[in-house]
């Protein structure tokens, strides 16, 4: 795929979804953290129905700390591996407070430090959180860079490289947020929409579904 061809593309998305972002319900960096480690192997829509119990009783690593883990586990149990999730969310917190002064930081060597936080997450928070220009490739941005052929990659990380290098800079800070979006609800995995796909005639997939 030729760089015009993907400035189209992403121009495209752009006009579609003018100001994307996370289907996450978040107010501060440390609610995104949270949400996001919740959110492993479970849908937003119930990862937000648990936050949506959790934060009005403790949305900081303090008070986390000071609900204990058994109350933090009966306000997320509705989530999958709650009872791993809200382990490492309590030693995520003990960290925040004794290395980081209660605050999330903004680095990725310090994010990939706390406990259940891996790449893809650090990225989901830099990029989200504090607006740098990062790829967080899930299994919907792996998917829509094959599929398409905006930036193929045997892995996640190659994939990744790969769209850091060739989506124009102008798109790169929301260019994680469309393809999610679309791999969410228009390049799904079984029978992709192409019907009904603002980027059609610039894709590259072989195999197109022709239905809405």
């Amino acid at each position: 795929m030729n760089a015009q061809k993907r400035y189209e593309i992403f121009a495209r998305l752009r006009e579609h979804n003018p100001h994307p972002t996370t289907e996450l319900d978040w107010q501060s960096p440390f609610e995104l953290l949270t949400a996001v480690l919740l959110s492993a192997q479970a849908t937003d829509v119930g990862v937000n129905k648990a936050t949506a119990r959790l934060f009005p009783v403790a949305n900081t690593p303090q008070a986390i700390l000071e609900l204990g883990l058994d109350a933090l586990k009966g306000h997320i149990k509705t989530i999958g591996l709650y009872n791993t999730k809200a382990e490492n969310l309590m030693k995520t917190c003990r960290i925040l407070v004794e290395r980081h002064g209660g605050e999330v930081p903004d680095t990725r060597a310090e994010l990939e430090a706390l406990p259940g936080v891996g790449r893809k997450t650090a990225n989901v928070i830099l990029n989200t959180a504090f607006g740098q220009p990062t790829m967080a490739v899930d299994t919907h941005i792996f998917r829509v860079s094959n599929r398409t052929r905006i930036a193929p990659g045997k892995n996640v990380v190659e994939v990744e490289q790969k769209l850091l290098r060739h989506v124009p800079k102008e798109f790169l800070h929301d260019a994680h947020h469309w393809l999610i979006l679309h791999g969410r609800y228009t390049c799904v995995a079984r029978r992709p929409r192409c019907g009904s796909c603002v980027i059609e005639d610039l894709c590259e997939y072989q195999e197109k579904v022709d239905i809405g």
